[in-house]
């Protein structure tokens, strides 16, 4: 019983993984609407895409019928086997009533007597007397659908946020490359830059350590060009020097 009662509250930190997992490899979970998703409790879905839970708390993108929307772990849940969505059962159309006998009367009916109408001021005072609901259903111009009573709707439909953006720069072997993603859609690949311009993102951000650290990269790398360059003069300074005297021996 404890255990069918977690698995209507939502999705569990293993349900999550289960997600994030699927999607990784390329498919779309199917879940269930629990009851705090409102009037489509118990109708399936699809997770299309997962968003930051640290911007919003509904970051489960959820694609249901033609519509993607965003829906908290706690309206969803993992449907159990074999689960379908539930299509609507056809009303029977009503029997057609038995014909009932006619009776005329030959005398004359008594004429009714005359009403007369109100007068539009009366008539404005007793619909201020009467109830809202009263008035509706007493009005011969609104039909039996409209005298209703509407239902409110459990959930109203939520526009879908924009996901996360993500801009990487990143040093590896001696290359600074630049990345972008949003939420788990890759926007640019990671693409080389050039050391200025590694600088210049990185002067953007205000943070000590990460200035300290670039400093320590772009030493390194100047000691080792600095390296390379006197070991080119080097091996040059030999080849003149052999050059030279070839050309004395001519």
């Amino acid at each position: 019983m404890a255990a069918a009662r977690a698995a209507v509250s939502g999705l569990a930190p293993q349900d999550l993984q289960h997600i994030r997992d699927t999607l990784a490899g390329g498919r779309k979970p199917k879940v269930m609407f629990t009851e705090s998703a409102g009037q489509i409790a118990g109708q399936l879905g699809q997770v299309v895409e997962l968003t930051d839970p640290a911007v919003s708390d509904e970051w489960l993108v959820v694609r249901f019928g033609k519509d993607e929307l965003p829906f908290s772990p706690a309206d969803l849940r993992i449907p159990p086997k074999g689960a379908r969505r539930a299509e609507p059962r056809p009303e029977p159309e009503p029997e057609p009533a038995a014909p009932q006998p006619e009776f005329m009367l030959d005398r004359a009916p008594v004429p009714a007597a005359r009403k007369e109408a109100p007068s539009p001021a009366a008539r404005k005072e007793k619909e201020t007397a009467m109830p809202a609901e009263q008035q509706t259903s007493s009005d011969p111009g609104v039909s039996a659908a409209e005298r209703k009573p509407v239902r409110r709707a459990g959930k109203a439909a939520r526009s879908k946020s924009p996901a996360g953006l993500t801009v990487t720069l990143s040093y590896a072997e001696g290359e600074w490359t630049v990345a972008a993603t949003q939420g788990s859609k890759a926007l640019a690949k990671p693409y080389v830059v050039k050391p200025a311009e590694a600088l210049k993102m990185v002067a953007l951000v205000d943070v000590p350590g990460v200035h300290e650290a670039v400093e320590q990269i772009m030493a390194a790398e100047r000691a080792e060009a600095q390296a390379q360059a006197d070991k080119l003069r080097a091996e040059l300074a030999e080849i003149e020097a052999r050059l030279a005297e070839l050309r004395d021996v001519g």
